[in-house]
This record gives structure tokens, C-alpha cells and sequence, in this order.
């Protein structure tokens, strides 16, 4: 583990590889999932804030379940959470012409019609972060699902590309531009003691 402040970060982070290749996983991890994708507390606001402008992108079936559900609904184990059609795909997702699910709220961003990409958690995906049971320690884990991500991995080996690299901008949306740095400096000298 690599101790930084308050964060114990995997390993993992540093010495595997990782980059998404959606041409492949046509985005399934929208779509697979005990829950829908876990929201930090403030995040409801922003979910509130941004819906009216993201409520175009969405499908009608979609809008349907959300008027059912809501715009995030709680999970005893997860904490709060977009809700999810039966058990399956987030009712905030899109599927493009190539079939590939992506999000309803980051096209909204990126059309500028919002300042907020997404959630953290899709954000940094396939990084997971669990509080401690006294909430004094951020666990910070690298966690692929394994049959879904499988050409991620491969990718990221053919690419030579650490997980901590390829997701440099929501660890730094997350935790902040020094937090990334010490992390860089941490695998710097991994990678100089590994001869890569």
C-alpha cells in the first residue's frame, strides 16, 4: 500500500496496466452492476442541478424509471446511488449508433450544456474508494471487473500505460494536483527500481 495523508492506495495503482477500450466493452460498466453507480452526498445537488439539461440526451424508457424511482435512490449496502432499470443499466446512460452505453451527463458536459462530467465514482472507475469504519482512511483500490475488463488490461500491457496514468484526471478531479504528484513521484521510483 502507498500512504498518502489520509489515503492508503493499492499498489495496483501503480505496477498494472489499464486503458478502456470501448470499441470492445461497448461501455458495460454502466450497464453491470450490483447497484447503479455510487454518488458522494454532494453529488445529489449537482444531480439536481444538472438534470434539467441532461433530461434531452436521455431515452424515454429512461426518463420513465426515473420518474418512478428518482433522480438517485439509496442502497442499504452502497450508500446513495443512480438508479438503475431492473438491477441493469443506469438510467443516466446513452447507447451511440456503434452501440456503445455511454453517459447521458458527460454528453451533456461535453456539449457544454453542464459544468459537471459525472459522477466521481464512473469517473475513476475501475478505482474504488471505501472509507474506513471510523471514516479517518480513504482505502483507494484498483478493482477491473474480470471478464469486462479484460481488453482494458490488454490494452493498457500493449499500451505500457499504468492504471494511475491512464485515470490522472479524476484522480486529480478527486484528490487534487498534489495528491496526483506524490503518487507520480511514488512510481517513479517503482518503475527505476523495476528497470521499466
Amino acid at each position: 500500500m502507498i500512504a498518502i495523508d489520509n489515503k492508503l492506495v493499492s499498489d495496483e495503482l501503480v505496477e498494472e496496466q489499464f486503458v478502456c477500450d470501448l470499441v470492445k466493452c461497448k461501455g458495460g460498466c454502466c450497464v453491470d452492476g450490483d447497484a447503479g453507480a455510487p454518488l458522494d452526498k454532494e453529488e445529489l445537488a449537482r444531480i439536481d442541478e444538472v438534470f434539467d439539461a441532461v433530461l434531452p440526451y436521455l431515452p424515454a424508457h429512461h426518463v420513465a424509471e426515473i420518474n418512478k424511482q428518482g433522480r438517485y435512490v439509496y442502497d442499504r449496502e452502497f450508500g446513495w446511488v443512480t438508479p438503475a432499470i431492473n438491477g441493469g443499466i443506469c438510467v443516466y446512460a446513452i447507447t451511440d449508433a456503434a452501440g456503445i452505453v455511454k453517459c447521458g451527463i458527460e454528453q451533456a458536459y461535453n456539449d457544454g450544456k453542464v459544468t459537471w462530467k459525472k459522477p466521481i465514482s464512473c469517473h475513476l472507475f475501475p478505482i474504488r474508494i471505501q472509507q474506513s469504519k471510523n471514516g479517518d482512511t480513504e482505502y483507494v483500490n484498483y478493482e477491473p471487473r474480470e471478464t469486462l475488463c479484460k481488453p482494458a488490461c490488454k490494452l493498457g500491457k500493449k499500451l505500457k500505460v499504468p492504471v494511475y496514468q491512464f485515470l490522472k484526471e479524476p484522480i486529480i478531479r478527486k484528490y487534487g494536483q498534489d495528491f496526483y504528484e506524490a503518487l507520480d513521484a511514488v512510481a517513479q521510483d517503482y518503475f527505476e527500481i523495476q528497470g521499466k
